[in-house]
């Protein structure tokens, strides 16, 4: 098979390389430059994309003796995730980079590119497992719980999933860090990447500033009495507890809670942490990864990265949305998050949350 081997200058995408190769495959690597101005090193385990990260990927296809590119994504990337980021939180919803990247970069622009070029599948070193039921393919959980990347990969579609590789499914990570060194792939112990890969030194707020401005405007409890003043309400999401920095206590002393966004009026409302429990959650813009979609069944639902999968009954509707009630309340849903739908280890699809109550 000619596969396509996304490279990001880590550890695991360089290990699923490998695997592949010794596999027998034809291999080429290919690294993305994401970013118009990229930083030359990363900032510990801070972000990616970085030159550093590109020649790191490099040396590893060095090795490995495979043909090697960097392909230039930075105006879609721009365009489809960044300018998306910012205008998300400029309506008052917390959005995931990270799956929208998935959706419109690596699994859309990138495996259209491979196609048309020649090559029949696209890998990258995500922590998922793909099973074949025998008609269909099936995403599923990683076999290490704690290197799980199935909820980014929650709005890949059958189409995209019969051509996508993931040669890292069942393997713990520290077996793929033993494996690098045997190889003697010098990101064998090189710090896994957290954050915005494009907001690197991870203050997400002062980016939020940079490029939206100061826009102040009250904080006020849920009768409207201002509390406080803020700089922007981009620079907060639902259930947030720090950086209130209120000038009147709670009656009660206990902590205020980011309860709402209101982005017309550019208020932050707040109040006590049990005002934050929702059961019910709506989304918009269903993505599934099977061609049937379902009606209404029990599974769980995941609203974080790492976050616990939840009990809930899910129902479609026929106006392309998604209700989701949940067997037991949780708080600090925001909507702008994705959240993805699970039976058992299987992810089902994914949907971007509009509303909650």
């Amino acid at each position: 098979m000619k596969v396509l081997a996304a490279m990001s200058g880590g550890v695991d995408s360089a290990v699923a390389a490998a695997r592949l190769v010794a596999a027998g495959h034809d291999v080429t690597g290919v690294h993305l430059a994401l970013n118009r101005n990229p930083q030359p090193y990363r900032e510990g385990s801070r972000g990616c994309c970085s030159l550093e990260d590109a020649h790191d990927a490099r040396r590893a296809a060095d090795l490995l003796d495979i043909p090697f590119y960097v392909w230039d994504f930075s105006e879609q990337f721009q365009a489809e995730v960044v300018d998306d980021f910012i205008a998300e939180y400029r309506a008052g919803r917390t959005p995931n980079p990270c799956l929208r990247c998935n959706e419109k970069i690596k699994f859309a622009a990138v495996l259209e590119r491979g196609l048309a070029l020649g090559f029949d599948a696209v890998a990258t070193g995500h922590y998922a497992r793909v099973v074949d039921n025998g008609s269909e393919l099936e995403l599923h959980r990683a076999a290490d719980p704690d290197k799980d990347q199935s909820y980014v990969l929650g709005v890949l579609n059958q189409d995209q999933l019969r051509r996508s590789l993931f040669p890292l499914a069942d393997t713990p990570k520290p077996q793929v860090r033993a494996e690098a060194h045997s190889l003697g792939l010098r990101v064998a112990d090189k710090p896994d990447s957290y954050d915005i890969c494009f907001i690197p030194d991870g203050d997400t707020q002062g980016y939020l500033r940079a490029h939206l401005g100061e826009t102040p405007g009250p904080i006020v409890d849920r009768s409207g009495t201002e509390l406080g003043r803020h700089r922007g309400h981009h620079g907060f999401t639902i259930g947030q507890r720090k950086g209130l920095d209120l000038r009147v206590p709670a009656p009660d002393g206990n902590p205020r809670y980011v309860l709402r966004i209101e982005p017309a009026s550019n208020r932050v409302v707040v109040g006590p942490g049990e005002s934050l429990l929702v059961t019910n959650l709506a989304g918009i813009r269903p993505t599934w990864t099977q061609h049937r979609v379902p009606g209404s069944w029990r599974g769980q639902v995941q609203y974080r990265a790492h976050g616990a999968a939840l009990s809930a009954t899910i129902t479609t509707t026929g106006d392309d949305q998604v209700r989701v009630e949940l067997d037991e309340p949780t708080r600090g849903v925001a909507p702008g998050q994705s959240m993805v739908f699970f039976d058992a280890t299987r992810v089902v699809g994914s949907a971007t949350i509009s509303g909650t109550s």
